[in-house]
């Protein structure tokens, strides 16, 4: 109950902080919650934005160290820079979160979860969060949610340069310039990170180093009423880490996906918009021949309707996936192609607000699949709004739960079905306060079963629960204030499920001081259970600062583990201590 104590004294003080001068926020538009443009208030479903400003301000050096601060995405990981990560989505397993970078899908269909350790946020504008089945609109891995990556795109001409330093030898370069004549529009962002790392294990002094390169390109051309956009993003490098026996082992990656977009608008009422795109996710292992790869190609097509209260939306997918792999003196190639139809409506009026969706899959392993969500919003008043949610989503083994280290080519489909609820109290256009409950039961649940050494479906699990939320945006700072409990178990055995706390609190704090801007983040999780132990519990506090120099130069500081708390996410594995790091940006303009 402590936890929650703490976060009820931040609400009180919230509560009094002083409201005037408020400035009148302007209304965000998201995408995917979806599959189409809807002012954020109008999603019947929660959905998180975390925009810019705030991706700027936490000096992140990957996607993970961002989304920690957001309570209900809990992150497991292997210890420092670019070691493997896993996110726990409301409790939900880490291959049950669909990521995307500008609509494509990007989780390999190897290991199931995306590299959330090697997107750099330097190339992000924004990420949206969507939690609750999507299958219906995005196919399998959809059970917890889906994360959107929303690449950076360019109103003007610039050019903008930083380096940067820190503890544990981090070495930073970054360089991006965009250009913009209302016609043709080109933006290209290049990061470079370098770290000798620390000593990613409790019971080794060993030190583990990374090293990364990201680059994002677009280049967008207007034809009348169309828009065509050729995306290229890519991120590779050198992970190095320890194996189980503790020795000394590397690792090269590549995670790149390429997409051509056309969007037609040329009538009022009916337009289109077709995405191709290819990805890849390569790991190579540098003291052996063992490597993970897979390949996919996608066509995602779709024809919107608009009236005055429908927005319809039909369309065509279509995957073909190459997977293989080399490891433990096995491997296997395995070609895995599904198509998908689907039709959507969301319906408005006045007051009332309604979603639908169905999605019917045909998958030449699985066979075929009928997937669903139902929604419903209502506005009581201009205050207070309340939306329920059902969804029917699941998620498809991939070739390594089949035919990797303990594969199963017998293993079924897992099945989720989800409820929600959420009200949201606006005291104004910049202050709300949120509820969230929420119950997903999964039926099917693939996990290793060490009795039988392989992959096995285990039956049933539920995740429930509820959170909290608080948002204030003043003219001069804000903040974001939630407290999630939650329960993921297994049905079968009544365990809980691994590395997944019951309680945890996110706190974050930005402040304008003339032009300058700083920022605290507190992140406070409860115990949580791995394998045959109980890992403590643990709070941790990142501040941040931006400092203008000039006109067009900026010094970003960051002090991460400010009380230089000792914890772990995974068993043995030692998360960062007190660092310091920082960086100075300049525009070219």
């Amino acid at each position: 109950m402590k936890i929650l104590k703490r976060f009820l004294v931040v609400i009180a003080l919230a509560i009094i902080a002083p409201i005037s001068a408020i400035a009148e926020s302007i209304e965000t538009i998201i995408v995917t919650a979806t599959r189409s443009s809807i002012p954020t208030k109008n999603a019947t479903v929660p959905v998180t934005i975390i925009d810019r400003e705030q991706i700027e301000l936490s000096l992140a050096k990957d996607l993970s160290q961002i989304l920690r601060f957001e309570a209900g995405l809990d992150i497991g990981r292997n210890g420092g820079p670019g070691q493997a990560t896993s996110l726990f989505l409301r409790g939900t397993e880490s291959n049950h979160t669909l990521v995307l970078v500008d609509g494509v899908r990007i989780n390999p269909g190897t290991i199931g979860g995306a590299a959330f350790q090697n997107i750099n946020p330097k190339i992000i504008e924004r990420i949206e969060i969507v939690k609750g089945a999507r299958s219906a609109l995005y196919g399998t891995d959809a059970i917890g949610g889906v994360i959107n990556i929303i690449t950076k795109k360019v109103n003007s001409d610039f050019i903008n340069t930083s380096i940067g330093f820190g503890s544990y030898d981090n070495k930073t370069a970054f360089f991006e310039m965009g250009y913009n004549n209302k016609i043709t529009e080109f933006g290209v962002t290049v990061n470079s990170n370098k770290t000798d790392g620390y000593q990613i294990r409790s019971d080794s002094d060993i030190k583990r180093g990374y090293e990364n390169l990201t680059s994002n390109f677009y280049i967008k051309r207007n034809i009348q009423d169309n828009e065509l956009t050729l995306r290229h993003f890519r991120t590779n490098g050198k992970i190095e880490y320890l194996d189980f026996m503790l020795s000394p082992l590397d690792q090269d990656f590549i995670n790149e996906s390429l997409a051509i977009e056309f969007n037609s608008n040329s009538d009022s009422q009916i337009n289109s918009k077709i995405l191709i795109s290819s990805i890849k996710d390569d790991i190579k292992q540098n003291q052996s021949t063992d490597y993970v790869y897979s390949k996919r190609n996608v066509f995602d097509g779709q024809v919107t309707y608009n009236t005055e209260y429908h927005n319809i939306i039909a369309g065509l997918y279509v995957s073909d996936e190459e997977a293989s792999s080399y490891a433990w003196g096995s491997g296997f190639n395995e070609d895995t192609r599904s198509n998908a139809i689907f039709l959507q409506d969301s319906i408005s009026e006045g007051k009332h607000r309604v979603f639908i969706a169905a999605r019917y899959i045909d998958h030449v392993t699985f066979g075929n699949e009928m997937l669903w969500n139902a929604e419903y919003g209502f506005d009581i008043n201009d205050r207070i709004a309340i939306n329920g949610s059902t969804g029917h989503a699941y998620r498809a083994p991939d070739a390594t739960d089949r035919y990797g280290y303990g594969g199963n080519i017998h293993l079924l489909p897992e099945i989720s079905d989800d409820i929600q609820l959420n009200v949201e109290y606006r005291i104004d256009s910049n202050t709300s306060y949120r509820l969230e409950l929420f119950n997903t039961k999964i039926n099917n649940l693939i996990e290793y079963d060490y009795y039988s050494d392989k992959m096995l479906n285990i039956g049933k699990a539920s995740m429930r629960g509820m959170q909290i939320g608080y948002k204030l945006n003043h003219e001069k700072y804000s903040i974001r204030a939630d407290y999630i409990n939650q329960r993921a178990k297994n049905d079968i055995d009544k365990n809980d499920l691994l590395r997944r706390p019951k309680q945890s609190i996110t706190i974050n704090i930005a402040r304008e001081l003339n032009q300058h801007r700083l920022g605290l983040s507190i992140l406070a999780s409860e115990k949580r259970k791995d394998f045959g132990v109980i890992l403590p519990g643990y709070a941790i506090v990142n501040l941040t600062g931006q400092f203008t120099i000039s006109q067009n130069t900026t010094i970003n500081a960051q002090i991460e583990n400010l009380l230089n708390k000792k914890y772990e996410t995974a068993e043995n594995y030692k998360m960062q201590g007190r660092s310091v790091f920082f960086d100075i940006t300049h525009n070219w303009q």
